[in-house]
């Protein structure tokens, strides 16, 4: 069986499209008796001259002609194939909107992977409360969102991880003196109002000593002594532990949830999305 060599035929399109042995070298990054020896082979093989020469330029003779569109045609189709095999690399800018605790410690390593994958993508990264971030006058400032819910709330997210809401603080410091000392994220954290509503359901005194919005002053507040906080298990610092005592009742889970909102790079908000949901699920 007879078969065709694509290389050969590029060669003999880019000579009669470039004008000549010469640039079509220069266009294919080949020198002119490389060019020569591909178009003797193929004239070879199809028992045709294909290029007379008139003066110092070489044009196509009427086979030459003939072939032509035919050479186009295959070698459209071929690199069709590759192009549709082939992923486009993604660009674009993605606006995403993540919990402080979760941009402390899920983001640094999983922004650099996705980063050395995908140069192209521009990261803006907000970091917010839940409620802010999800708030009809905010939420489309963002392309996805990273946020937590309530298991009996209603909502348009997918459910990422169902995580257990787990007491965070340093061994040994979970519960000293006359009140469980707090040091929580403000009004509207769900990790506060969880906290808030089983501690009021038990006689065990407690005071809320310091509210920072940022991981990282909460992280910095507990190591000082100043209290204890309560985190989703998957956002946890490692140089916090999960703490257990009689005085710290159970704080059941919380939902972490995507929204996908982008309309605009549908595949770039969908593939961070799937970096995210691995990296979460991959650490429960």
């Amino acid at each position: 069986m007879q078969q065709l060599s694509l290389d050969n035929l590029r060669t003999f399109v880019s000579v009669i499209e470039q004008g000549g042995y010469a640039k079509a070298g220069e266009w294919l990054g080949r020198s002119q008796p490389a060019i020569s020896l591909q178009i003797k082979k193929l004239e070879a093989q199809l028992d045709r001259k294909l290029f007379t020469k008139v003066g110092q330029r070489h044009v196509p003779s009427a086979d030459g002609n003939w072939l032509y569109p035919k050479a186009k045609e295959l070698l459209e189709m071929n690199d069709g194939i590759f192009r549709s095999l082939s992923p486009a690399p993604l660009s674009g800018r993605l606006r995403l909107g993540i919990p402080s605790e979760f941009a402390s410690t899920l983001l640094p390593g999983l922004i650099g992977e996705f980063s050395k994958r995908y140069p192209d993508v521009s990261l803006e990264v907000t970091s917010a409360l839940s409620r802010d971030l999800l708030h009809r006058t905010k939420r489309d400032s963002f392309d996805l969102i990273l946020a937590l819910a309530n298991p009996d709330e209603e909502t348009q997210g997918e459910l990422v991880l169902q995580d257990d809401i787990v007491w965070v603080g340093e061994s040994g410091l979970a519960v000293h003196g006359d009140a469980i000392s707090l040091v929580l994220a403000p009004d509207g954290c769900v990790y506060r109002s969880r906290v808030i509503a089983q501690l009021k359901q038990q006689t065990r005194a407690w005071k809320i000593a310091y509210t920072n919005a940022d991981l990282a002053g909460l992280t910095a507040a507990i190591q000082q002594g100043l209290g204890i906080t309560a985190l989703a298990r998957a956002s946890m610092p490692a140089n916090l532990t999960v703490l257990k005592h009689r005085f710290l009742p159970d704080l059941g889970k919380v939902n972490i949830c995507l929204f996908n909102q982008d309309s605009q790079h549908p595949v770039v908000s969908k593939t961070l999305a799937e970096f995210i949901k691995t990296r979460l699920t991959s650490a429960a």
